[in-house]
């Protein structure tokens, strides 16, 4: 199982009236972690999409726990939690900077040919990179 870990800053416009990260940020926070996990494994998300392969949202769930508020310094953490295929599934923790846990998540993401838009399988670059994880 692959893991990694991000940081996100709370910035005024991300909140709500009640100084409350605005619950659809989430969204947002979980594709910037998604990005740096995938550099993290030193695979390129443009460099997918340049050679062909995107990578659109199939299900988005959250759970929010406690706020996270302006200026909030978030951790992301993010686990892959089994080899993918055709799709992948990122869960997600974010944490204040008290470590508290304040939401969870879950990604499914299917990868897609941008020629055909139909499902095709994980580039064989990202597999040789992830396999080592899950043997």
């Amino acid at each position: 199982m692959f893991t990694s870990e991000t940081t996100v800053r709370v910035r005024y416009a991300e909140t709500d009236q009640m100084g409350y990260v605005y619950y659809g940020n989430y969204a947002t926070y979980y594709e910037v972690a998604r990005i740096e996990t995938l550099r993290d494994l030193g695979y390129s998300y443009k460099k997918m999409e340049e050679n062909g392969v995107m990578l659109p949202v199939l299900e988005n769930k959250s759970k929010y726990i406690k706020p996270g508020k302006y200026d909030d310094l978030l951790t992301i953490k993010v686990t892959i939690p089994k080899m993918p295929d055709v799709r992948i599934i990122f869960k997600y923790e974010v944490f204040n900077e008290a470590g508290d846990l304040i939401n969870i998540g879950e990604t499914t993401l299917v990868f897609v040919n941008t020629k055909t838009g139909k499902p095709c399988k994980m580039p064989d670059v990202l597999h040789d990179i992830l396999i080592a994880y899950y043997q």
